[in-house]
């Protein structure tokens, strides 16, 4: 008996032992996926950490692939989860029992919100997030923008600038290609970003060194304009108003609605604006033995108004298919007055002529985009096809009406000059992307497209009636483009890189009907695109990248008519410009702290052929600007975007560029070179006070900055803005206040070998915008649904 115990014993402390240890060694597999809560996109190089709640305190960690799935091997037991990733809140899943395999789904990260008062989350976006490839700033909230444009927008959006007369740079380059939602658009061409509305952006991405899968156009990089979305079931909408001083009024009205099976939407706007602007010319033009004196002052009245709409649908053939089809259509009736008086001195500062010259100017601008998509999902997670094909049309009517006359010493008969520009362009766009994720295996990307443009240009000018044979032309641009790209990423611990090459088939031909201007430009290219990132720990990340870009010509720089509003200061295109290629290399490091993120970068970049504007005198006080390729450019910077929350509801952005470059090349036998810098600086705070206010300020400063002609002059500006939201967030009440100091005011000092010329522009001057958006049956952060 005694016997019989003690084997009985020893088999109990055999079987309490070996389920002992079978626990201490035996391991489960823990998987899941790392979303963005906001865009539903996954989170690449999120980090995932499990704490054993045990003495021992054991820590494992992994790191999220491509497509923000991860799998990661651990002891059966008790643990303390975290999910982060730079720039977003931290998810904790304390206390969760880990006894067999386990799938925890998808889990969603919020960008930077912050808890107050206990259980109201609010929308303090940090305004910047990094990606293998682009930053993006969130700036659906950027009140300072409210009832603008995207080119208000845009102009506080760190490293980018908007000039006065629509220009827009990126880092203080101008070849930047504009995207809408990830494609060309029409509503990015001849400066129609005036015609969208700020209320409508909810993100802009900054792709200095974009991927194979982007087109390669834009020697300085990608900007993309992402639109607010709605996929709210049911019927909602919002209707916006502003009312601004100067007169630049606007409005806007969105509505959609959502079944299982289908998904109808539209938005309609309208704008009217009465705006005056003035700018000065000084000119000194130095002869053998005198000297003349030149003071012109200028007042442009900017008056006009516009509607647009955009109506389409989704159709949900299946859980796996979804078509699409959408319309946008825009009109812009420009209708301005230019009022130059031109005072000339002698070389003892007397007034010895003056010249009254006033333009009536006027445009009808028509865009039209037709688009159709289709999108096919697979069963495997990740996996789908997109399809594309768009038509764009657009006409627009220049006309101007000159009169000029002497006013002094003697009053003479006004001269008249009559001029008309018709211009109008069909183009289309066919794309078709691939896209494979698999697991650890990587991500594979591949595509193609064809882009096929028919520009035309006709125009005549006559003076006091009489046809002038050298403006009597018409121009045709015909531009071919076939692409195709291959791109691949994956991750390895705690590497990332994606690797890709495109190449691009080039077929131009610019012909007119006189015969002076016929060019014939074919040549294919190959961009390769290499981007690598290594996570130091969690919340500190480097990159580096490499990418080769083509800036061909835009339309305007190639067209030789640009008009006669102003004789003596003219710009036209050059009809033989040459692409100009860039080589660009960067590196860049993110790191986040408890209240403090920065992200320091430093960038190097080559440019053969480069763009440049040069003016020439060609008869005495009579001057031409046109484009020209310069040999090369070498340009060097840094770049720095910071956030700081000193406080929960309390957001400081510093970010800073400075570049320093240098320029050489060759033109009508002179040799230019010109080595210079430039930096820009941008603060912004954003504080959320009780009851729903919102107070946020931006100041900008660009320094002074030399170009192969000019000086340009340092140039700053103060926004301040208040938004409230009221009827328990139906409504929202905004006010901005720009340009408080009136300081937005451009300088350049122009030196040639036989003028100098200085030019002020003054611009609109203050502005005060006032807007209410009211909402039904839609939330404060729900999103429009707008073209694309």
């Amino acid at each position: 008996m005694k016997t019989i115990k003690l084997i009985l014993i020893i088999l109990l402390i055999s079987f309490i032992t070996d389920r002992v240890l079978g626990q201490e060694i035996q391991k489960i597999v823990v998987k899941g996926c790392v979303r963005d809560r906001q865009t539903q996109l996954p989170l690449e190089g999120a980090s995932i950490s499990f704490r054993a709640i045990s003495a021992a305190q054991r820590l494992t960690t992994a790191v999220g692939s491509a497509n923000g799935e991860f799998k990661v091997t651990v002891e059966k037991g008790y643990y303390d989860i975290s999910i982060s990733f730079v720039s977003f809140q931290t998810l904790l899943l304390p206390g969760q029992q880990l006894d067999s395999n386990t799938d925890l789904g998808t889990l969603m990260l919020q960008a930077e919100n912050q808890l107050l008062e206990g259980a109201e989350v609010t929308g303090m976006m940090p305004g910047l997030s990094l990606e293998l490839d682009k930053k993006v700033f969130y700036v659906g909230s950027d009140l300072s923008a409210k009832g603008g444009t995207a080119n208000d927008v845009l102009n506080n959006v760190p490293s980018v600038n908007v000039d006065s007369k629509g220009n827009i740079s990126l880092r203080g380059e101008l070849g930047v290609r504009i995207l809408i939602n990830g494609k060309p658009s029409v509503i990015s061409s001849n400066n129609g970003l005036e015609q969208l509305s700020a209320s409508t952006i909810e993100k802009i991405e900054v792709i200095n060194n974009p991927s194979a899968k982007y087109e390669a156009q834009g020697t300085a990089g990608i900007i993309n304009i992402v639109l607010k979305k709605n996929m709210l079931t049911g019927l909602n909408g919002s209707v916006q108003a502003t009312w601004a001083t100067p007169t630049n009024h606007n409005g806007n009205i969105n509505l959609s609605y959502k079944t299982a099976k289908v998904n109808l939407f539209g938005d309609v706007g309208f704008r009217y604006r009465d705006l005056t602007v003035k700018s000065e010319l000084k000119r000194i033009s130095f002869g053998e033995v005198t000297r003349r004196f030149l003071k012109q002052e200028i007042g442009t009245e900017w008056g006009g108004r516009g509607h647009n709409f955009y109506i389409g649908g989704d159709y949900y053939i299946d859980s796996l298919n979804t078509l699409t089809a959408s319309f946008y259509h825009s009109t812009l009736l420009v209708n301005n007055k230019v009022d130059n008086r031109y005072n000339y001195f002698s070389s003892a500062v007397k007034l010895d002529s003056a010249i009254q010259r006033f333009e009536q100017y006027n445009e009808p601008k028509k865009y039209n985009q037709l688009e159709v998509s289709y999108v096919r999902e697979f069963e495997k997670k990740d996996k789908n096809w997109t399809t594309s094909l768009r038509y764009d049309f657009w006409h627009d009517n220049e006309n101007q009406y000159n009169s000029q006359s002497s006013v002094f010493p003697m009053p003479v008969a006004a001269d008249n000059l009559v001029t008309q520009n018709i211009e109008s362009s069909n183009d289309i766009f066919l794309q078709s992307d691939y896209i494979n994720t698999d697991g650890s295996r990587g991500k594979l990307e591949a595509g193609g497209r064809v882009d096929l443009r028919a520009i035309r240009s006709d125009y005549w000018a006559t003076a006091n009636g009489v046809l002038l044979e050298e403006y009597d032309n018409k121009l045709n641009y015909n531009e071919r483009l076939i692409a195709a790209y291959f791109q691949w990423s994956n991750t390895m611990k705690r590497w990332s890189y994606q690797l890709g090459l495109r190449t691009e088939l080039s077929l131009i031909e610019i012909a007119d009907r006189r015969g002076d201007f016929n060019k014939d430009k074919r040549y294919i290219d190959i961009f390769p695109t290499i981007h690598l990132a290594y996570k130091i720990y969690d919340n500190s990340n480097l990159q580096l990248s490499y990418s080769r870009r083509i800036d061909r010509p835009e339309f305007p720089q190639l067209n030789p008519f640009g008009g006669l509003s102003d004789l003596r200061n003219l710009t036209v295109g050059n009809a033989d410009l040459d692409p100009a290629y860039t080589n660009a290399i960067e590196f860049m490091l993110m790191q986040k702290l408890s209240k403090f993120t920065i992200n320091p970068t430093i960038y190097y970049k080559h440019t053969n052929s480069f763009f440049q504007y040069l003016v020439r005198e060609t008869a005495v006080d009579y001057f031409l600007r046109s484009p020209i390729n310069m040999d090369y450019e070498k340009r060097y910077g840094l770049e720095l975007n910071s956030l700081y929350s000193p406080l929960p509801n309390w957001r400081i952005a510093l970010n800073f560029n400075y570049y320093g470059f240098n320029q050489q090349g060759e033109f009508n036998g002179e040799h230019y070179f010109v080595k210079g810098n430039r930096w820009t600086a941008q603060l912004n705070s954003r504080l959320r006070l009780p009851t729903s206010l919102v107070i946020e300020s931006v100041f900008t400063y660009t320094s002074k900055f030399k170009e192969v002609q000019s000086l340009n002059s340092p140039v700053y500006k103060f926004n301040i803005a208040i938004s409230k939201d009221i009827f328990k967030e139906k409504m929202t009440v905004s006010a901005a206040f720009n340009n408080v100091f009136d300081s937005l005011v451009e300088k350049q000092t122009l030196n040639g070998s036989t003028y100098r010329m200085e030019s002020k522009n003054y611009g609109v001057g203050r502005i005060v915008n006032a807007t209410a958006t009211y909402r039904f049956n839609r939330k404060k952060e729900q999103k429009n649904r707008l073209p694309t």
